[in-house]
């Protein structure tokens, strides 16, 4: 029956990853069941101003790939269930309630297990961050954490006042400074644009994730806990 070979195919997605010659494939986010507006970054205000991103870099989303990658009996499992179940035509609390009658029936987690897995890697997802920010905020000479270099963007502003003062001591070597004074600032702002780009990069990768777990989750809540 096409019902009962929906659920094999969905299975079998389930066990088995694509693959290719680059490695494991990384699949552009899916809208969930209910979900159509676009994926908006974190609410935390950027440190320096950073380009538009409309797509995470790689080495974020292999980041946040391994960050969730589970042991297959968790939620993260259990979403991939969910996605090829409704990459089959099942939507809404059929899909989800036949997602978890099968994940449980291979993995024999229940309900309260599913849902503490799901908080597990919300917790994962949101110390991560964490983690990113500081060094974010380090790399830019926000904070100072011991016993680290400087980064090269500190080095370089600690050198652009450097340079402000002795261009105050030096005035008959005011054209030489400026012009060196010049040099570092453009170095300076090249060094900022790269680190907002990877800061946005990973928050645009992280919000992805974030929204799509906690969609999961919601419609786990709303449609098995009835």
């Amino acid at each position: 029956m096409p019902f009962f070979d929906n659920i094999t195919k969905a299975a079998k997605d389930f066990f088995i990853e694509e693959t290719s010659a680059g490695g494991p494939s990384v699949a552009a986010p899916r809208p969930l069941p209910g979900q159509s507006a676009p994926v908006m970054l974190g609410n935390t205000p950027a440190l320096e101003p950073a380009p538009l991103l409309t797509q995470p870099e790689q080495r974020h989303l292999d980041h946040i790939r391994q960050l969730l990658a589970g042991d297959g009996k968790d939620f993260m499992a259990f979403t991939k269930m969910v996605s090829s179940l409704q990459a089959s035509g099942l939507n809404g609390p059929i899909l989800y309630q036949t997602a978890f009658n099968a994940f449980s029936a291979v993995t024999s987690l229940d309900l309260p297990g599913l849902l503490k897995s799901a908080e597990q890697f919300e917790l994962k997802l949101t110390s991560d961050r964490n983690s990113i920010l500081e060094r974010h905020r380090e790399k830019v000479g926000e904070i100072r954490i011991p016993n680290v270099p400087p980064s090269p963007l500190v080095q370089l502003q600690q050198q652009e006042q450097q340079l402000q003062t002795g261009l105050a001591d030096l005035a008959r070597q005011l054209e030489e400074a400026q012009q060196r004074l010049l040099a570092v600032r453009e170095q300076l702002q090249q060094q900022q644009q790269k680190a907002g780009a990877a800061l946005a990069s990973y928050e645009l990768a992280h919000a992805t994730a974030s929204t799509e777990l906690k969609a999961h989750q919601q419609a786990v809540q709303a449609f098995l806990l009835k």
